[in-house]
């Protein structure tokens, strides 16, 4: 990790944003791009910066991230998210990840174990 990444945290599971974004780019044939419906992530954050809203590029795609086997959740893209729903733009381009493209990309060897249990739970 390097200083200025940006991380989404989830408790004990953190990712880091900045490389998922760079090995996407280096390595495009492995995502598929997607279409998800706002409605189906709102109300998934609790805080945003309001003043950001404003200056995102919502055709920019958002990266949804499978948490649970089968459940998807926004790592990247929640103020884009939020300024679909206040312009009332329906769906919005975006890069749905498996548990196997993500997983590397936690910031430490505690949260990926965690993870590997938290998941192996699920599957239970």
């Amino acid at each position: 990790m390097t200083e200025g990444d940006e991380i989404f945290r989830n408790g004990i599971f953190e990712f880091n944003i900045t490389e998922i974004i760079k090995y996407m780019q280096e390595s495009p044939d492995e995502f598929i791009l997607d279409e998800v419906l706002v409605d189906d992530f709102m109300g998934a954050f609790s805080s945003l910066n309001q003043s950001h809203i404003d200056t995102v590029d919502i055709n920019k795609p958002i990266i949804i991230a499978e948490i649970s086997p089968g459940q998807f959740n926004i790592i990247d893209g929640n103020h884009r998210l939020e300024k679909a729903h206040r312009l009332g733009i329906k769906s919005l381009p975006a890069y749905r990840l498996l548990v196997e493209q993500h997983i590397r990309f936690l910031t430490s060897k505690r949260g990926y174990l965690a993870y590997i249990e938290y998941w192996n739970s699920k599957l239970k």
